[in-house]
């Protein structure tokens, strides 16, 4: 069972509060990501996924993003509303951070507008930001979801919470 719901404040936004299935939105913030040194992507196109008690998941447009530093795998993951994924490494000068990116070239009908687009690990890259302010990672190690202060939990990932 989940644990209590914060009470969002003015300006905030619950979790709990997201759908399930989850909503693609689109967004105008601006998005930055900075990898070794490196901003790798930066945009004000993007969307973001929200799902119930998961912090948003944001997906960039490969224009706004320099592709010279990512890298496809072989890895690939299914969602039951996404469709299938594919992943990306992500290699800095000497630095390389494995799996750590992820795009769905052909998704479900509803996600169409994100193919293409690649998400990041927030916690794999040296920073984060939304609209100038620093992302916390969603905890865990399966989920890619960026906290920032208007989005208020719990969220799924911490100990004890897989099977909410």
């Amino acid at each position: 069972m989940p644990p209590q719901r914060i009470p969002p404040q003015p300006g905030q936004e619950s979790v709990w509060d997201y759908p399930r299935p989850p909503r693609l939105e689109q967004v105008d913030k601006h998005i930055q990501i900075v990898f070794n040194g490196e901003t790798i992507a930066e945009t004000t196109a993007g969307y973001r996924v929200l799902e119930t008690s998961h912090p948003p998941v944001y997906y960039l447009p490969p224009a706004d993003i320099r592709m010279q530093y990512v890298q496809a795998t072989t890895r690939g993951s299914f969602c039951e509303w996404k469709g299938n994924a594919l992943y990306y490494h992500v290699i800095v000068g000497d630095k390389r951070a494995e799996n750590v990116a992820w795009a769905y070239p052909t998704p479900t009908a509803k996600f169409e507008p994100i193919a293409g687009y690649l998400a990041f690990y927030a916690q794999s890259m040296d920073v984060c930001y939304v609209d100038k302010e620093l992302v916390t990672p969603q905890p865990g190690e399966f989920y890619g979801g960026w906290i920032t202060s208007n989005i208020v939990g719990p969220f799924k990932g911490s100990p004890g919470s897989w099977g909410w």
